[in-house]
C-alpha cells in the first residue's frame, strides 16, 4: 500500500480525518465533509485492504448524521500515526505565538540565572 512520502496532500489531509473519525466517532463518516476526489480514494484504499468502508443503515444514518464507516488496517493506523507525529512538528514550526522559555532567553533572562 502507499508510503506517507508518496501520498498526495490531498489522501494524507482524508487520512487525517478518517483517523479523527475512528478514533472521536466509532468509524462514522460524514460524507458531506468529503468530495467525489475523496470518495473515489476511499474506493481505492478499501479495494486494496488499506483500510475497510461502507455503509451504514439509513435508520442509523438518519439517527447520526452519518452515511458511511470506515475502519483502519494496521498498516492505515501507522501511515496516520506517522503524519499526525508530522503534521505536529510542521505546525509547530509555523505557529505564531513564543513560549515563556523562548521570550525569557530573547530577552537574555536565561543568562542571568546561570
Amino acid at each position: 500500500m502507499p508510503k506517507l512520502s508518496e501520498m498526495s496532500k490531498d489522501e494524507q489531509s482524508l487520512l487525517l480525518y478518517l483517523e479523527a473519525r475512528v478514533v472521536d466517532n466509532s468509524g462514522s463518516l460524514d460524507t458531506r465533509h468529503t468530495n467525489d476526489s475523496d470518495r473515489k480514494i476511499l474506493e481505492f484504499w478499501a479495494e486494496n485492504g488499506f483500510i475497510k468502508y461502507g455503509r451504514i443503515t439509513f435508520k442509523d444514518a438518519t439517527r447520526i448524521h452519518a452515511t458511511n464507516w470506515c475502519q483502519f488496517s494496521p498498516e492505515a493506523w501507522d501511515l496516520a500515526h506517522q503524519e499526525r507525529r508530522d503534521r505536529a512538528k510542521r505546525m509547530w514550526k509555523n505557529r505564531s505565538w513564543d513560549i515563556t522559555e523562548e521570550l525569557r532567553s530573547q530577552l537574555g533572562y536565561d543568562k542571568k540565572r546561570k
